[in-house]
């Protein structure tokens, strides 16, 4: 198997199909059980050929996954992980992709609860792959943390990662709108659908990744405004909210958090756009 002309190969298909030739790099890794920058370490990617037994197969898993990725499958679910800060999330048909540009959120929070009296407890609403909940467990391991989540799909990425990355981490099974009644916390950190339902979105997120967690109804605010009223009611007075939305929702986002926070501030992510926002519960 000459590798370096199946890679050439596969990245003039990927390119010509108007997806990034890195991508055959990472799906040869992939079924290779290799990183991505040990396919440029001769010596490591030739002791790992010769140690395979059947090479059709690896050459049969790959093309498959090729074909796959041209038709715009998100490379992460051929993969089955995703990398979100210091970590490796499991993901696949029926959860969405953490971005990177959510990982700011969770600096956010970090950076809030140094300072707060333990034990501090964090909600994570809508928690999809429990991406957000386990970064923050597992840079603040004392914090208790609650991941929130309906989709029967996206539960099961989110108990898979619990399980290996932090299973102090309490999984909760429910709606937005009426889950932990009582219950009381020092943060919520969101990440709603909040994507307008006429907006087009490119095929490999809107023909795979699920609409559930993408849309948020005619105008994108229906969904985050029924998470700011939940998180409204589970924050603790001076509690802290931090929500990611459009570049385009920054004043409706805040408009609707006026009624029962203050301090509102809206938030660039890392290419400057103003894509999240932070408030304090009166």
């Amino acid at each position: 198997m000459e590798i370096k002309a199946l890679l050439r190969d596969a990245k003039l298909q990927l390119s010509q199909s108007g997806i990034s030739e890195v991508d055959a790099e990472h799906l040869m890794a992939h079924v290779l059980g290799l990183s991505r920058m040990d396919l440029h370490n001769p010596v490591l990617l030739e002791s790992t050929v010769k140690g395979i037994n059947d090479i059709d197969v690896i050459e049969d898993q790959f093309f498959t996954l090729l074909d796959r990725r041209i038709d715009h499958e998100p490379l992460q679910y051929l993969t089955g992980s995703a990398p979100f800060r210091y970590l490796e999330i499991a993901v696949g048909p029926g959860v969405l992709v953490p971005r990177p540009e959510t990982e700011l959120l969770v600096d956010a929070v970090l950076t809030h609860i140094k300072n707060l009296p333990a034990p501090v407890s964090v909600i994570d609403l809508g928690s999809g792959s429990g991406a957000l909940a386990l970064a923050i467990a597992t840079e603040a391991p004392d914090t208790r943390v609650i991941a929130v989540e309906k989709s029967p799909d996206a539960i099961y990425w989110l108990k898979k990662n619990v399980s290996v990355i932090a299973e102090n981490v309490r999984v909760v099974e429910g709606d937005v709108a009426d889950v932990l009644p009582g219950v009381k916390c020092d943060v919520v950190i969101a990440n709603p659908p909040y994507v307008p339902d006429s907006q087009n979105l490119p095929r490999d997120v809107a023909g795979f990744e699920p609409h559930i967690a993408l849309f948020g109804g005619p105008t994108g605010m229906e969904l985050p405004k029924i998470f700011i009223a939940a998180a409204s009611r589970l924050l603790k007075s001076a509690g802290v909210l931090v929500i990611e939305h459009t570049e385009e929702q920054g004043a409706a986002i805040a408009s609707e958090l006026a009624v029962d926070f203050e301090d509102i501030a809206l938030h660039n992510d890392l290419v400057g756009r103003p894509r999240w926002t932070s408030a304090v519960r009166r």
